[in-house]
């Protein structure tokens, strides 16, 4: 069966020419211009990705209120913003939304592709684990349920996108030893800049000090990557 994919663009000469080029490549696409019509479909069945335009139509940050929405149904979904804005403002605020990925329009299609694949295989991951025993990974005060995709510190739980989740599991499979950049966005399966691995790890650690203003789990090794501090292992 092909994998179903969601794209929403408000402008139509860019819309079809990503439903084109996904459809080529055998996927089956479903198009819309506005964040309502979107909305009223998807609010009864998802794709299995959802590629949406920051700027739809009359308003200028529509794309991170359906965002907000889907994520609202669906903890797992991959969800990619697409944008002509290029600036760190509009990508932090979009991962905090909940999207998996940000990219902008003059990307290649090759390059928006690897991201869509990566995103995808692991989907299929997370729905494989769902099958087996679950597993839990303790370190001091954190406790990880691989399987079920949950964390908790001190005992409170802490909500994570799937790609922290993770981000986060890498971290701590090995406290005290440095992931890069490179590391992290293969434990994610996903393809990331630099910035945008940063955001996230910077989403990460908020998270924590949200319950927790003492925290300390993830240390930068500048030039390199991050940690986990072993002394909360």
């Amino acid at each position: 069966m092909k994998r179903h994919i969601v794209l929403i663009e408000d402008e139509p000469a860019i819309r079809e020419n990503y439903r084109d080029a996904f459809e080529r490549r055998g996927y089956r696409v479903s198009a819309y211009g506005d964040r309502t019509s979107a909305f009223q479909v998807l609010r009864t069945a998802l794709p299995d990705l959802a590629i949406i335009d920051v700027g739809l139509g009359d308003e200028p940050e529509g794309g991170f209120t359906l965002c907000q929405d889907l994520r609202s149904l669906s903890k797992t979904l991959p969800i990619i913003f697409l944008t002509a804005r290029d600036s760190d403002i509009d990508s932090v605020h979009g991962l905090r939304l909940g999207a998996d990925d940000y990219v902008t329009k003059d990307m290649s299609m090759d390059h928006l592709l690897a991201r869509v694949t990566a995103l995808l295989r692991r989907a299929d991951a997370w729905a494989e684990a769902l099958k087996q025993p679950d597993e839990v990974v303790h370190r001091g005060r954190l406790a990880l349920n691989v399987d079920r995709m949950t964390a908790e510190w001190n005992g409170q739980p802490i909500d994570l996108t799937v790609t922290e989740f993770w981000m986060l599991h890498s971290l701590v499979q090995h406290p005290g030893h440095v992931r890069s950049r490179d590391q992290l966005m293969e434990a994610a399966s996903t393809v990331l800049d630099d910035n945008t691995v940063t955001s996230h790890i910077k989403r990460i650690r908020r998270k924590f000090l949200q319950i927790d203003d003492a925290f300390d789990g993830i240390h930068t090794a500048y030039g390199m990557g991050y940690r986990w501090n072993a002394h909360e292992a």
